[in-house]
């Protein structure tokens, strides 16, 4: 089970900067995308199809905004829309597809940047999403939850950490939170594989655009597995050079 996770920043717009073209390349078997900005009917999803896709998707209600979506070349056994959150699924965050006894969640966690009162919805929603994940695990024991967690865990996750010391994505308090995530028997898939790399970020700001080059960047993007994976888990990876984004995308393999 080869699995990629992509904040496309819009899906439309990643399709017009070769998208479809990248997919061609048949990168992985089940591609998880967050940030689509867009329903299904206002994207030329026929061709994504074509490529042998199954594609599930999860928007915002509010149009050109968040949203996620599944496409996979694996039949799913489940899809479901949602986490029964209604603030969060008003903003299509959560979409989750079981394949045998593996379930994959796919999550576009809120970001704080525009305010107290985002980053107040940020916490509240770190905290329903970790319950819900929590009282999941009981039954589907064997999770995989990919997504943009829109949080830089450690220091080497990020560029410039004593300058973004104050910045919503590395505050203490998200901090603590991925401490106590991976606390509860879930591993970051790409620190698992690659324990010492540094320089190895998903996500560059569009407002300096020589960051990117510079390499001036945050790992803001996971796919963490429970436990009950770790000796499943073959590979971990991040996509640089595929740019398409802000972000880029990442990789697991689940034998």
């Amino acid at each position: 089970m080869r699995i990629i996770s992509y904040n496309v920043n819009g899906i439309r717009s990643a399709i017009t900067k070769g998208f479809t073209d990248w997919l061609q390349t048949n990168p992985a078997d089940i591609i998880c995308l967050q940030e689509t900005k867009a329903m299904k009917d206002n994207v030329d999803f026929k061709k994504i199809e074509d490529l042998g896709y199954q594609t599930y998707w999860f928007s915002a209600q509010k149009k050109g905004y968040s949203g996620v979506a599944i496409f996979t070349k694996i039949k799913p056994d489940n899809v479901e829309y949602g986490h029964a959150h209604e603030a969060s699924d008003f903003e299509g965050r959560v979409i989750r597809a079981d394949f045998g006894d593996i379930t994959l969640i796919n999550a576009y966690y809120p970001s704080g940047t525009s305010g107290d009162e985002r980053q107040a919805f940020k916490y509240k929603w770190l905290d329903e999403f970790f319950l819900y994940l929590e009282k999941l695990r009981k039954t589907r024991p064997k999770l995989i939850v990919v997504g943009d967690y829109n949080i830089a865990h450690k220091e080497v996750d990020i560029h410039d950490p004593k300058g973004n010391k104050k910045s919503s994505g590395f505050l203490p308090e998200e901090r603590a939170w991925m401490d106590m995530f991976l606390s509860k028997g879930w591993i970051d898939s790409f620190r698992q594989i690659n324990p010492d790399a540094t320089g190895a970020y998903t996500w560059w700001s569009q407002r300096f655009p020589t960051v990117r080059l510079q390499n001036k960047g945050w790992r803001i993007d996971y796919i963490c597995i429970t436990d009950k994976l770790k000796t499943q888990l073959v590979d971990a990876k991040i996509f640089p050079d595929v740019k398409q984004s802000d972000h880029c995308p990442i990789y697991a393999e689940i034998k």
